[in-house]
C-alpha cells in the first residue's frame, strides 16, 4: 500500500512543486505566504495538468517547464548517483543529467490525468538548518481514502528556495531513488554505463507505449 501512495504521489507531486518564499521576515508571515501560495499554485497546477483531453505535448511543456524552474534536479540527480558519481566521466554525467530529466517527464506526465480532483492542504512550515526549510502538506484524495502526509525539504538557492526531497509519510524521494539506481548499477556491471545503458531502455519503453 505504501508503494502504491508513493506512485500515486510522485505523479501528483510535480504539479504542486512551483513555489518559492522570501527569506526574510517572521516565521508566521511566511508560513502564511507559504500556504497561500501552495494552494494557489496547486490549483492552477491540477487544473491545467489533470485534465484528460489535453493534448500530451502540451502538458510535456508544462513539466518541464515546473522541473526546470522548482526543483533542483541536478543537485538530486548528482546525490542520487552516490559514490558513483565520482567515478563518471564528464560525458557521462551530461547524458545522465539529461536521462534523468527523460525519465521524469515521460514517467510522470501522464499520471496527472488520472487523479483530478485532488487537493493540497498546507499544515506547516519549519526551518531545518541554515538553508533548508521542511513544508508538510496533506493530499486530499478523490477516492474517499484517507489523506496522504507529504513532506516538502527546500533549499535556499540564489535567493529562492528549490525542492531537493520530498517525503511521502515519511518515504523519501531521493532516498528510494538512490537505492533503486544503486541496485541496476550492481546488477549491470558496477558502472555508471550499465545504468546509463538501463535509462536508456526504460525511456525508449516508456515513450513507445505512448505511439
Amino acid at each position: 500500500m505504501l508503494k502504491r501512495q508513493y506512485i500515486l504521489m510522485i505523479g501528483l507531486v510535480f504539479a504542486l512543486t512551483a513555489f518559492t518564499f522570501p527569506q526574510n521576515g517572521h516565521a508566521e508571515n511566511f508560513e502564511q505566504s507559504a500556504k497561500r501560495f501552495i494552494e494557489s499554485l496547486a490549483d492552477d497546477a491540477l487544473q491545467s495538468l489533470t485534465i484528460e483531453d489535453k493534448p500530451r505535448t502540451e502538458r510535456v511543456t508544462k513539466f518541464r517547464k515546473l522541473l526546470h524552474d522548482y526543483f533542483a534536479y541536478r543537485t538530486i540527480g548528482a546525490w542520487v548517483l552516490g559514490r558513483f558519481w565520482r567515478s563518471a566521466t564528464e560525458a557521462q554525467k551530461n547524458e545522465y543529467f539529461d536521462l534523468f530529466e527523460q525519465l521524469l517527464v515521460e514517467t510522470y506526465v501522464d499520471r496527472f490525468a488520472r487523479y483530478p480532483g485532488a487537493s493540497l492542504k498546507v499544515t506547516q512550515a519549519l526551518n531545518s538548518g541554515d538553508s533548508d526549510v521542511i513544508v508538510s502538506t496533506l493530499l486530499n484524495r478523490p477516492d474517499g481514502q484517507p489523506p496522504v502526509r507529504v513532506d516538502w525539504r527546500l533549499r535556499a538557492q540564489e535567493g529562492n528556495y528549490k525542492i531537493i526531497d520530498l517525503m511521502v509519510e515519511g518515504l523519501s524521494m531521493g532516498q528510494t531513488q538512490r537505492s533503486e539506481f544503486a541496485s541496476v548499477i550492481r546488477q549491470n556491471g558496477g558502472t555508471v554505463e550499465g545504468l546509463l545503458s538501463e535509462l536508456r531502455k526504460k525511456i525508449q519503453q516508456i515513450k513507445n507505449q505512448q505511439s
